[in-house]
């Protein structure tokens, strides 16, 4: 109870609290002043989900309740939607995917209101495209799982097709569509969920966060519907592990993510936290970095679907905003919060693939300020092993991705062991001090004189147009590249705020352009840019010790300055 009212005195102040679902209703109403439907609109099953939801939810915070220029204006936009169904000829119909569901509910809270044209239009072509989801939902009802090297796409596409059958069942009263789709999502929610509350996309050896938001909104949509009590146990475990893993800025957490390097705050499913205190602090939290003029299109719609399947009640503390909490997954990953730091450690590993929309689980270590935002980051990559943590060419190989793992989690010192060919690495964070945490590799050689060459690498957050300083030189970060050795280093470097103090034989590359899995190269723009920092590893044999293999620590701090 001491902990729990400490929490309550050093949260966020209220000011910055989204109050929901009002603050919901106020930014749908304010997006829509500038929707005119037009034929080659772009979005407009969103913008007529967003209108219907305002017409139909009665609640004392939305005062367009009733309003008939939103019903009017619903179904416009819905008759816009209708129309370019119509003129598509495509069979293959994935790309409704996205907006599908709004289309479905708005026809369903505004069915007894349509003009019977409209009406005939829109079941024409909702049953139409549902008719598309269902045969794919059916095709890989009974495959053994419901993960990409199996169904041939990524789980929350599946989690689209099947929730978009069923929830069509329901809507528009066919019973062989919801129970197909009850099959698929009851065996999502029940089975295919990981122990770390995700849903993994490759395998269950970690979480593609960004996407993880997708499969989840799925479920919840299924479980409003068809109270399925499995699929609420699985949105609990879904909240606990995305309140954890969501820096203070409100992005998910990329260290962990198998699929993206960064993500912005997302909008899908935040109602299905709504069902828990907690839950319910967490979609207040990511409301606020909502705001009129930044939320248009599929977003808007998925604010409107949390305004309407809002629940309401108490809401209780979560980790953003509590001095101290800690969350370790089954799997070897976990995250400590010590205000002001928020540090991620991460001992995922498999194998890497040639899919270009999987990154390599290479990047280790993550480290966010309060005040500073994300300072080192433990982002995948692919193709790039210069942006690995560890990097080591040993019997004609280049390993980045640890063949074994291990994370134990103390209040005093957080250790991620990482197993590579001839060495381990044990990456030891101690408990952080206000203005500084320190962390240290401690390298053990496996074998006597078997370590052949081998690097640790930081991704460090530089931003373009800023100043970084070293204990030699200052000079202001463009597109031109940098490369600074060990005596122009001088054993710190100085950035935004912080100083991060390194061993003397460390070197600085910038700018290094992550990969981007859409394009399948390197980013062209300067903003994605990391800066590498690099310590080339020798080990060193310690006389006296009984196995007389080579060790080596190097040791790093980060300060805040002043």
């Amino acid at each position: 109870m001491i902990y729990l009212l400490l929490a309550a005195l050093v949260s966020t102040p209220a000011a910055l609290r989204a109050a929901l679902p009002a603050d919901y209703f106020q930014l749908m109403a304010q997006e829509l002043k500038s929707i005119t439907p037009a034929p080659e609109m772009r979005y407009p099953a969103s913008y007529a989900f967003t209108a219907a939801v305002l017409y139909t939810r009665r609640h004392p915070a939305n005062p367009n309740f009733g309003d008939p220029k939103l019903l009017d204006l619903a179904i416009k936009l819905g008759d816009v939607t209708a129309e370019q169904s119509e003129r598509d000829n495509a069979q293959d119909r994935q790309d409704y995917e996205w907006e599908i569901h709004f289309w479905l509910d708005s026809y369903r809270l505004l069915e007894a209101k349509l003009p019977p044209e409209s009406r005939t239009r829109w079941r024409n072509q909702l049953e139409r495209n549902v008719r598309w989801f269902a045969g794919e939902t059916e095709a890989r009802i009974d495959f053994p799982r419901f993960q990409s090297p199996f169904i041939r796409t990524s789980t929350n596409h599946y989690a689209l097709f099947a929730s978009t059958t069923y929830f069509a069942g329901r809507v528009l009263k066919i019973k062989e569509w919801e129970q197909l789709g009850a099959r698929a999502m009851h065996r999502l929610a029940a089975e295919e969920q990981a122990p770390g509350g995700y849903w993994a996309e490759y395998t269950d050896n970690g979480p593609t966060t960004g996407y993880d938001y997708i499969t989840m909104n799925c479920v919840a949509l299924y479980y409003e519907h068809s109270l399925d009590r499995d699929a609420l146990t699985a949105l609990r475990k879904s909240t606990d592990f995305h309140k954890h893993f969501t820096w203070p800025n409100g992005e998910p957490v990329e260290t962990i993510n198998g699929r993206n390097r960064y993500w912005a705050v997302s909008p899908w499913g935040n109602f299905a936290f709504t069902n828990w205190p907690d839950g319910r602090r967490y979609a207040e939290f990511l409301a606020r970095f909502f705001k009129a003029g930044n939320v248009r299109g599929r977003d808007l719609g998925r604010i409107a679907q949390s305004a309407l399947y809002y629940h309401p009640g108490p809401s209780a503390p979560i980790p953003q905003e509590l001095p101290q909490s800690a969350h370790q997954l089954p799997v070897p990953a976990g995250i400590r919060r010590t205000a002001p730091w928020t540090i991620c450690l991460s001992g995922l590993h498999e194998p890497p693939t040639s899919s270009q929309f999987t990154i390599d689980r290479q990047g280790n270590m993550s480290i966010y300020h309060d005040r500073l935002g994300m300072i080192i980051t433990g982002a995948g990559s692919k193709r790039q092993p210069e942006l690995a943590t560890i990097m080591e060419k040993a019997e004609q190989q280049v390993i980045t991705v640890p063949r074994s793992s291990r994370l134990r989690m103390s209040n005093e010192l957080d250790r991620l062991g990482l197993a590579y060919l001839t060495f381990f690495v044990d990456l030891n964070v101690p408990r952080p001090e206000p203005d500084r945490v320190s962390f240290q590799f401690k390298v053990t050689e496996v074998g006597r004189d078997r370590m052949g060459d081998a690097l640790i690498n930081l991704q460090l957050v530089l931003k373009p147009g800023e100043v970084l300083e070293t204990a030699q030189t200052k000079v202001t970060l463009d597109g031109n590249p940098i490369e600074l050795t060990p005596e122009q280093i001088g054993g710190w470097i100085r950035h935004r705020g912080w100083t991060l103090k390194v061993p003397p034989n460390t070197r600085l590359t910038w700018p290094v352009l992550p990969f981007n899995p859409y394009s399948n190269k390197p980013e062209t723009d300067l903003r994605y840019a990391v800066g590498r920092l690099y310590v080339p590893l020798k080990v060193e044999k310690n006389p006296g010790w009984a196995l007389n293999w080579g060790r080596q620590d190097v040791d790093f701090s980060l300060e805040v300055n002043p």
